[in-house]
């Protein structure tokens, strides 16, 4: 008794341990073409740079500094702990949040049930915790942090220049005076 394997409506593989093989093969050379088309869309993202992470004195430490490409160029930034990049809004003041409503759903505040959060190690700015919208915010050097919803992982940043007020938040971000930040860059992008 012989079987055949259908493939769709119109591709029939044959009979018996052929069929499976042929079956087996197409499946590997499928998967294989997947895994290419991933790695080939991956690498058109501008994810080529070098990425390296640095702890800030724990696993579990809140933020982190990492080489992050922004704009095509490898740039220190401040990520949070699982990698994601911080950003800040030019909009914001110390301790007073524009982002609210929807805003915040785009762009979630980094928040933690801790009341003070230490400094990366070799980062000479300050990390304090306020009591924000969202619960205990986190800012740096007076800057709300915030991480960006397009950005579907560790070491991208989408987020920056988005409506020219989103930026990438850096070790070297200068503190607020109260008045509105200046950002490091610019962009013409809206939210």
């Amino acid at each position: 008794m012989s079987h055949s394997v259908q493939v769709g409506a119109r591709h029939t593989l044959g009979s018996g341990f052929g069929a499976v093989l042929r079956w087996r093969m197409r499946g590997a050379m499928a998967a294989g073409a997947g895994a290419l088309l991933t790695t080939v869309a991956i690498a058109g993202c501008g994810g080529a740079a070098p990425v390296s992470h640095r702890s800030t004195g724990g696993a579990a430490s809140l933020v982190r500094v990492a080489k992050v490409a922004v704009n095509g160029s490898p740039e220190t930034v401040l990520t949070n702990s699982a990698g994601r990049t911080l950003y800040y809004n030019t909009q914001d003041r110390a301790t007073k949040v524009t982002c609210t409503g929807g805003c915040a759903s785009l762009w979630p505040a980094l928040t933690t049930s801790a009341s003070t959060v230490s400094a990366p190690s070799g980062v000479g700015g300050n990390l304090t915790v306020f009591d924000g919208p969202d619960g205990h915010q986190v800012e740096y050097n007076g800057h709300p942090l915030y991480t960006y919803s397009g950005d579907t992982g560790p070491d991208q940043s989408t987020g920056e220049g988005v409506g020219g007020i989103w930026f990438v938040a850096t070790p070297s971000l200068a503190g607020t005076s109260g008045a509105s930040a200046s950002p490091s860059s610019s962009g013409g992008y809206a939210y």
